[in-house]
């Protein structure tokens, strides 16, 4: 009795050890019955202990498994471990189709294992045609034309932005580039500068001339052209004619319908004073300085205007000059801004080829 169990209990481990050795191999399809054109899948299973090598039948796509059944496509194997990752099942799926109505036997599938090979059952598949009405050929429709997609905005929106982008880079370029060529500033900086009075700014470089002291110098030249020059600005602003091109005879003369007789005959003597020291080398007294430059004071505290409302300021625009530095730097940047538009162009090219194939 006791025998016969040892011998039972080694049959039952002996059945185990096959068991789990054992290779299995089994075919489904999705469908037995489709229509002409359809296409249906079938998948290969494989149970086998785990780490084992697998390999299945490998089709092309349109390769035929038999006349009149073609493989579509093959998908990649799909594992799964059981028995705490002792065992595994394998499952290859081919996509079948057929143009052609017969009930077709599909024969066995083959699966090599660790270089062993099994088969799995064979399949049946049927394919129907469709039925035409033939008595009733008006309600067969032809083939439809092609349709164009619906309009969309959507689609044309990175389109416009990148056409506007690209003609903004394409702008910025010449412009930068035009200006690095005449060598002019990228950017116009405006200064302004505050309209002073002609009255004023007459006293402010009298009171220069004073502070350089130029009454005590010996330089009487120097001193009188600074003085009459002064004048001439302050009559050309004041009274509204060229007195800086002028003879001092043609400015009095012009000044005769504006100023008194007394005014003018000061001025007057002033104008042949200076004349005299910048024409024929004459030479003046510190006195005789004085007294001409109490008269310019004078003359031009009579006929100053005290203007009540003031001009607006005067632009003035500050030209830069570029050093090397700047220079590579803009070359620089035209270089990048250049590649930017080509990879635009390269961009905006491709999407219009995508929108209109």
């Amino acid at each position: 009795m006791k025998g016969i169990r040892i011998i039972a209990l080694v049959g039952a481990l002996f059945s185990v050890v096959s068991l789990s050795a054992q290779v299995t191999v089994d075919a489904k399809i999705d469908s037995t019955r489709i229509f002409i054109g359809q296409q249906v899948g079938i998948a290969v299973e494989v149970s086998a202990d785990a780490g084992k090598s697998v390999e299945f039948a490998h089709y092309d796509s349109l390769q035929q498994i038999i006349p009149g059944v073609e493989v579509v496509k093959m998908s990649e194997p799909d594992t799964q471990l059981l028995n705490d990752g002792k065992r595994m099942v394998l499952t290859q799926r081919y996509l079948v189709t057929s143009f052609d109505s017969a009930l077709y036997y599909i024969p066995p599938m083959t699966v090599k294992v660790d270089g062993k090979e099994y088969q799995s059952k064979n399949l049946a598949l049927k394919v129907l045609t469709l039925n035409v009405d033939t008595l009733h050929v008006d309600s067969i429709c032809g083939f439809k034309p092609e349709m164009a997609p619906p309009f969309s905005w959507d689609d044309w929106k990175p389109v416009i932005w990148l056409g506007l982008a690209l003609l903004l880079l394409i702008a910025v370029l010449v412009y930068v580039v035009i200006r690095l060529i005449t060598n002019k500033p990228i950017i116009h900086r405006i200064k302004l500068r505050q309209h002073i009075a002609p009255h004023k700014v007459a006293m402010q470089k009298i009171a220069q001339i004073k502070e350089d002291k130029l009454v005590q110098s010996e330089d009487s030249k120097e001193y009188y052209t600074q003085l009459t020059d002064t004048l001439r600005q302050y009559i050309s602003e004041r009274f509204k004619f060229n007195a800086m091109e002028m003879t001092s005879a043609e400015i009095i003369e012009h000044l005769q319908a504006e100023n008194d007789e007394d005014a003018l005959n000061e001025l007057r003597e002033l104008f042949r004073t200076a004349d005299l020291v910048k024409f024929a080398k004459y030479t003046t007294l510190i006195n005789e300085n004085d007294r001409n430059l109490v008269t310019a004071v004078e003359y031009i505290n009579q006929t100053k205007i005290e203007e009540e409302v003031k001009p607006q300021p005067t632009e003035i625009v500050v030209e830069e000059k570029r050093s090397k530095i700047a220079k590579a730097v803009l070359i620089s940047s035209i270089a990048i801004v250049a590649i930017a538009i080509v990879v635009l162009l390269w961009f905006l090219g491709y999407r219009l080829y995508y929108l209109f194939i």
